[in-house]
């Protein structure tokens, strides 16, 4: 019963019965994180409120549909979940990732509320994704006393009398344990087709998992063909809890990028007493491999170093050249006289021609409730008092992101804590790049107090795995990744503070939704080489962060 990609451009069908639906995230490493029951209740209620409002005005899907997640849980502030491309969008940092929406029998796992667990080092509980969830509750239902994940793809045994995961490789055990929380949302309509771009980048791990993109080809710019709706679902491939020290983000303990007012103003969408924290997708932490000897490994160049620009208000309002906010959002958005009355505000999903949905959250002395603007370059038509209730709850950097194209204006700036960047020439080849010598890129940030822009100002935070080395094929397009990722270093954009994904430890410094190689000889972790399309997938990864080639002429 599990929804497949399609390529039906309608609204989804009804079920012949009832189900539960089941919306998740995928993380960093290609698994998918189920969202708690409760914040899963507003995102299905709020997609059947959309559903029904396309049915009204359209004769297809729906364009402008997307769910604030604030509404549910004050600190998923910062993420809109946009359905027509079933992506999360974090509105501070631009930050996408994928989201599917699974419907299952009513008598399933999910409908009685039922959650499989395990255990990391330092104590946290990961959920399962809710295929292995539904599967482990069957076993444990006709009293089974062993399950083998081996169908998903999973190296792990499980052992329901002493409640313990095995890897069946190394002997390690963990803790697992069954969990009752309160039953998923009851839906009759199958889940929304999906057009986003599938995946070849190797440090997504492996994954061949059901929904819209499997994680292997998460960043390609090919579609996948998906199989065809109705199908059972498909094992996924993966790693849970690889290694003792290995942890996985869950839905449960997640990235809580900033303590800030939910955007909680919109009347639209109806509100839910959720009491299961839910979170959003993170920015993994990937341990770098051990400190590489440069002098074994054949250095033909000095180490240069790359300066940081230091963070502060000044250089964080560069950009759009003012610090008040009220003027950035004047800088790129024109008001109208005549809005098109009829047109939802994406951000609010009031009508134009109506208040926005936020005026009772977000005050402003210079833009007026009703006010409305067009970006100048997307042409994209928002509430003036949405775009600023989303500015003010991000960054502040002077920069705006359309919340509908992710077209970036001005000079988007990062978190990421003071350090150096060195760079060095090495002679040894990589794996599937014989034909010129690499780069080496070293990566040092040691451990401080969070500033005003990190989630907890004040509060220490650490820094795990430094000095990090990453390596490029010392080629044209190479050395091209390299400056790009020398001003992505400036722009404070390679790193942020938050909870790391493979620990579970938050306060701590992690990787930002720029993939890098961490490996030189091997490919054993999915962070190596070969890969043939990792410096186009990077390329694309930096250009939505806003560094582009562009950046090098100027």
């Amino acid at each position: 019963m599990a929804t497949l990609p399609g390529t039906s451009t309608g609204p989804p069908p009804s079920l012949p019965d009832p189900g539960v639906a089941v919306w998740e995230w995928q993380d960093e490493f290609g698994r998918w994180r189920p969202y708690p029951s409760g914040v899963c209740s507003y995102i299905e209620q709020s997609f059947q409120a959309l559903m029904a409002k396309g049915r009204q005005s359209l004769p297809s899907w729906p364009a402008n549909g997307s769910i604030p997640l604030g509404q549910a849980d004050s600190t998923l502030a910062p993420y809109i979940i946009d359905i027509p491309n079933l992506t999360q969008f974090r509105q501070d940092t631009g930050t996408m990732r994928c989201v599917r929406r699974h419907v299952f029998q009513l008598d399933s796992a999910p409908g009685q509320g039922v959650v499989w667990e395990w255990q990391n080092d330092d104590g946290g509980w990961f959920p399962y994704e809710m295929t292995v969830c539904i599967y482990l509750e069957q076993a444990f239902t006709v009293s089974t006393p062993q399950a083998d994940l081996g169908l998903f793809g999973y190296k792990y045994s499980i052992d329901f009398v002493s409640q313990t995961q095995t890897n069946k490789a190394t002997g390690y055990q963990r803790r697992i344990r069954r969990r009752v929380d309160s039953p998923y949302p009851v839906t009759t309509v199958t889940g929304p087709p999906h057009s986003g771009p599938s995946c070849t980048c190797q440090q997504c791990l492996l994954n061949s998992g059901t929904g819209p993109i499997t994680s292997r080809f998460r960043h390609s710019m090919v579609n996948l063909p998906g199989p065809s709706a109705g199908t059972a679902p498909r094992p996924s491939a993966g790693n849970l809890g690889t290694g003792r020290t290995a942890g996985l983000s869950s839905s449960l303990v997640g990235f809580v990028p900033y303590n800030k007012p939910a955007l909680s103003g919109a009347r639209s969408m109806p509100r839910l007493n959720v009491h299961s924290a839910g979170a959003a997708p993170q920015s993994g932490a990937v341990a770098g491999p051990s400190p590489a000897n440069t002098t074994s490994k054949g250095v033909s160049v000095p180490k240069l170093p790359v300066n940081m620009s230091r963070h502060s208000k000044v250089s964080q309002a560069l950009a759009g050249g003012s610090s008040n906010p009220e003027e950035v959002v004047k800088k790129y958005l024109e008001e109208l006289n005549a809005p098109p009355a009829d047109e939802d505000c994406i951000i609010c999903m009031e009508k134009l021609g109506a208040p926005s949905g936020y005026s009772d959250a977000c005050e402003s002395k210079t833009i007026r409730p009703e006010s409305v603007g067009r970006l100048a370059k997307c042409t994209h038509t928002f509430h003036l008092l949405c775009v600023l209730a989303m500015y003010t709850s991000g960054n502040k950097d002077g920069s705006l992101q359309c919340p509908s194209c992710k077209t970036i204006y001005g000079e988007k700036t990062g978190t990421q804590p003071n350090g150096k960047m060195d760079v060095a020439i090495l002679s040894e080849s990589l794996p599937g790049n014989e034909d010129c010598g690499s780069i080496q890129i070293m990566y040092h940030i040691n451990r401080g107090i969070q500033g005003p822009e990190h989630p907890n100002p004040g509060r220490p935070y650490s820094a795990r795995g430094f000095p990090r080395y990453c390596y490029l094929p010392d080629n044209e397009k190479g050395r091209k990744v390299l400056e790009l990722l020398k001003v992505a270093w400036r722009r404070r954009l390679i790193f942020t503070i938050g909870t790391s994904s493979t620990t579970g430890e938050s306060n701590t410094v992690v990787w930002n939704e720029i993939h890098h190689k961490t490996e030189m000889d091997s490919n054993t972790s999915g962070h190596g080489y070969p890969d043939p399309n990792y410096l186009d997938n990077v390329l694309a990864e930096l250009a939505a962060q806003g560094v582009t080639e562009d950046c090098l002429r100027s």
